[in-house]
């Protein structure tokens, strides 16, 4: 997400994430492109994954305003580094958030934001994904160790959420920003606590 040029075409493919900033984004970024050098990718962890609409871009970023309406910054902590076996993706596990950020999934998975999700959305923060597999345990090993050597804070604020496009050269643009506020005030009248359906 969020990559740092564009080379291609705009696709129906859309996903919203809040970039992990300050000291710690910008380790988790330079460490992306030490275990992948072509990763072009900021580091984030993914509130909405990747999914075609069947409604415009903005009657989707309308839904998603509403949504967020009702929340306040929040804190997320990555403890350790992990992989998801079936894809072999390297990624920071979350500890303090991951409750958060599933019931905002739960609440963005309702009406022109459902999508029938290949995988049960767990939240997590990639640093590693799409290598030669042969690299895989060289990768992971890295991964872990520059994880180990990591001094600085691990863990940042859940604040501002970027929607964000693909294109057909698999670079993302950003096209909407959001500030999550410090004082919500009451649920909009229409945001459902539990999606239609999840996978």
């Amino acid at each position: 997400m969020g990559a740092f040029a564009s080379l291609g075409n705009p696709i129906n493919c859309y996903a919203l994430v809040s970039y992990v900033p300050g000291e710690l984004g910008v380790f988790l970024d330079g460490l992306r492109r030490e275990l992948v050098p072509s990763c072009s990718f900021r580091s984030h962890v993914t509130l909405l994954p990747p999914r075609g609409l069947s409604v415009g871009s903005d009657e989707a970023w309308d839904t998603i305003q509403r949504v967020c309406a009702g929340y306040a910054p929040f804190r997320v902590d990555l403890v350790e580094i992990e992989i998801f076996p079936e894809t072999h993706v390297i990624y920071a596990a979350l500890g303090e958030g991951f409750a958060h950020l599933e019931q905002m999934h739960r609440e963005f998975m309702t009406g022109p934001l459902y999508f029938d999700e290949p995988f049960t959305y767990h939240p997590h923060v990639t640093l590693a994904q799409s290598f030669p597999p042969e690299q895989f345990e060289e990768i992971a090993a890295l991964a872990q160790q520059r994880w180990r050597e990591y001094r600085g804070e691990k863990s940042f604020l859940v604040e501002n959420l970027a929607f964000v496009q693909n294109t057909d050269a698999n670079d993302w643009l950003d096209l909407h920003r959001l500030n999550l506020t410090a004082n919500p005030g009451p649920r909009p009248v229409g945001v459902l606590a539990t999606a239609s359906r999840t996978s």
